[in-house]
């Protein structure tokens, strides 16, 4: 454990100087991506005048929680785990080949080796709609952390698992990207807004409701089981895709590809 957290501070140190690199890029990405982002307040804002108090049960705080949890989820996993979209085009092309050849974790190499600079305004906009939304409420921000930990996990495992497809069925990359789709679109808007089997798929396939609707539950109604059920389950699926990860990997062939890391 105490190697892979070495590996793991060593890249997220390496990202980070290569993003301040060229820092006038990585400050307009980032701003970009925060300002895109703060549009949506407005039209849920207008959404909640015209409709009223409540959509499909949830205020425009608690649509603002989810959002904001979300928004900081996935900004996280992409500043940590920006690699993972690669992995299907990794390894179609054979430049898995590096990664295997390196005296490390070959899933922690992998997945951490890129960070995304548009990724650190989506983390900072949460943070940001937080600070406008619950100022003071102590509560709201524990949960809010603990919903962008759980989210930014399981963004990555989601990912993960879809581009592991590769392995087994070809260049699944549409399938990455699907997932990764359908995960942002399941934690931003409020669940009752979909049909009971698209709500299983939140709670199982695609588990963001386990994510950032449950703790949103919490900021209401504090229950340790759910606590303790939304941590284990994240858990319990992050290891998942992990050995699935792995399992695919036996089937690998080499590219025979010529890369160098620099």
């Amino acid at each position: 454990m105490r190697k892979h957290l070495k590996i793991f501070g060593c890249y997220f140190r390496l990202n980070l100087a290569a993003a301040l690199e060229y820092r006038s890029a990585f400050v307009s990405q980032a701003f970009g991506m925060a300002l895109s982002n703060s549009s949506f307040v407005f039209f849920w804002w207008v959404a909640f005048r015209q409709i009223g108090s409540f959509i499909a049960d949830y205020s425009f705080a608690d649509v603002m929680f989810i959002w904001a949890a979300t928004s900081s989820g996935f900004g996280l996993a992409f500043v940590l785990f920006a690699n993972t979209p690669q992995l299907s085009r990794l390894i179609v092309t054979g430049e898995l080949d590096t990664f295997l050849l390196q005296p490390c974790n070959v899933l922690m190499n992998v997945i951490c080796a890129r960070t995304a600079f548009s990724a650190y305004g989506d983390l900072m906009y949460g943070f940001i709609l937080m600070g406008i939304v619950y100022p003071g409420d102590p509560s709201a921000w524990l949960w809010f952390f603990y919903s962008v930990l759980l989210c930014a996990a399981l963004m990555t495992a989601v990912s993960l698992s879809a581009n592991t497809l590769t392995f087994y069925l070809g260049e699944a990359s549409l399938i990455g990207r699907l997932a990764t789709e359908f995960s942002i679109n399941f934690a931003i808007y409020p669940e009752k807004i979909y049909a009971p089997a698209i709500r299983s798929l939140m709670y199982s396939v695609i588990p963001m409701g386990i994510a950032v609707h449950l703790p949103m539950r919490l900021v209401h109604s504090f229950s340790p089981l759910v606590a303790l059920a939304s941590l284990g389950a994240t858990l319990l699926y992050c290891v998942g895709s992990g050995a699935f990860f792995y399992r695919g990997l036996r089937r690998y062939e080499s590219g025979n590809a010529i890369v160098t890391r620099l």
